[in-house]
């Protein structure tokens, strides 16, 4: 990275008196800072990297996005579900017999987070011709 780079990317991350300084330290080449434009570069690399990540954090946070989720993480132990009939139901089993599948429970139980990789069709390779909520 040259300085000209170097400027840009702590102009970008409006560290505008880092850029400064760093146009000084480059007209005075001092040995201490030609030494350390490797761990600049390393920290400015960082810096950026966790910005976008922080970013991408924060505008799936505010589309509010549903949390992908599966079976793989769920701990069958700590819960009183019927494993069988969860994984069943996950496999659309129900589908191939030509049955529904009514989920019952009180708000924010996560019926419909439940029905969802379902209707998306993650689990199933049969296509899903209709679906049907009722509150």
């Amino acid at each position: 990275m040259n300085e000209k780079t170097l400027i840009a990317t702590l102009k970008s991350l409006k560290l505008y008196g880092m850029a400064q300084t760093i146009e000084e330290l480059n007209q005075q080449a001092s040995p201490v800072y030609l030494q350390s434009i490797p761990l600049l570069e390393t920290l400015m690399a960082a810096e950026v990297a966790e910005r976008d990540v922080r970013s991408i954090s924060y505008q799936m946070k505010t589309a509010k996005f549903p949390a992908h989720r599966d079976l793989a993480g769920f701990d069958f132990a700590q819960s009183q579900v019927d494993e069988p009939l969860i994984k069943a139901l996950y496999r659309c089993e129900f589908m191939v017999d030509a049955q529904n599948a009514v989920l019952v429970g009180g708000p924010g139980t996560g019926k419909r987070t439940s029905l969802r990789p379902l209707v998306c069709g993650r689990s199933s390779s049969t296509a899903i011709e209709s679906v049907f909520y009722r509150r």
